[in-house]
């Protein structure tokens, strides 16, 4: 099956690096008109934009749990192509390593104002300025660390899970104009996560069933299956993009 999303137009936050780049070439490789990628850092974003080298791409420096950030670049994206069709909620930042019980709470703060705030005002805007005349797709880059029980993250985690149930609540509440619909990665080749595979890949590799880390391909093409039309009667749905370990922790004899 032949995944396209032709004539649409997306916005994809912390599209700077890792997921959020490989989310943007995979939309422009399956015909979007359009792609408004975003990062906090004006140099990296345009980085970024030299990399994909597309007229298609409309770079942008916005801060992700910024609600003035988050209306302007949508209704710049809306300016520059007419609508907005798929936000991709890519963006997220993981500061506050350690346990719940003594981890600096300014680090916590920080991690759930990115990455459970900020989605949540990047879907407002999407919402007002165009989906909820014109319809649209949603997706949010969870973790399954929201989805279960992980050492040293414990912050990072507890935002995750609190984006899946958003993202519940949402596709509730946006239906039927828009699809709501999350993917859960597991250890992926990003920077953001080099702490869990950087020095030890093969051993992280060898906890996945598939035998290897994620790349940031593996987790782009998932969320442009949910944004597209072949997913156009899923909604409220969390995709574990995992290589198998939310499989194998739920399956007898198989760990966890």
């Amino acid at each position: 099956m032949d995944i396209r999303v032709d004539g649409k137009v997306a916005l994809v936050t912390g599209a700077s690096r890792g997921i959020g780049e490989a989310t943007a070439a995979e939309l422009l490789a399956s015909g979007a008109a359009g792609v408004t990628i975003t990062s906090r850092k004006e140099p990296n974003i345009a980085e970024a934009a030299s990399r994909l080298n597309d007229d298609r791409v409309l770079p942008l420096a916005a801060r992700a749990d910024s609600e003035a950030d988050a209306e302007s670049a949508v209704a710049a994206t809306v300016e520059r192509f007419g609508r907005l069709d798929i936000l991709v909620n890519n963006a997220g930042t993981n500061p506050a390593a350690g346990n719940l019980a003594d981890v600096d709470l300014g680090a916590v703060g920080k991690t759930w104002e990115v990455n459970q705030l900020g989605p949540l005002l990047w879907a407002r805007a999407a919402w007002r300025h165009s989906m909820a005349a014109n319809g649209g797709a949603i997706v949010n880059v969870a973790s399954v660390g929201g989805m279960r029980v992980g050492p040293v993250i414990g912050a990072y985690n507890v935002s995750k899970a609190a984006l899946i149930h958003m993202t519940y609540h949402l596709a509730n509440e946006m239906a039927p104009a828009v699809r709501v619909n999350a993917v859960a990665p597991s250890v992926v080749r990003t920077r953001l996560s080099a702490a869990l595979w950087q020095g030890i890949e093969e051993h992280t590799a060898k906890s996945h069933p598939l035998q290897r880390i994620g790349e940031p391909e593996d987790v782009a093409r998932a969320i442009v299956f949910l944004a597209s039309d072949a997913a156009s009667w899923i909604t409220g749905v969390v995709l574990p993009v995992d290589g198998g370990v939310t499989g194998a922790a739920a399956s007898p004899g198989l760990g966890g």
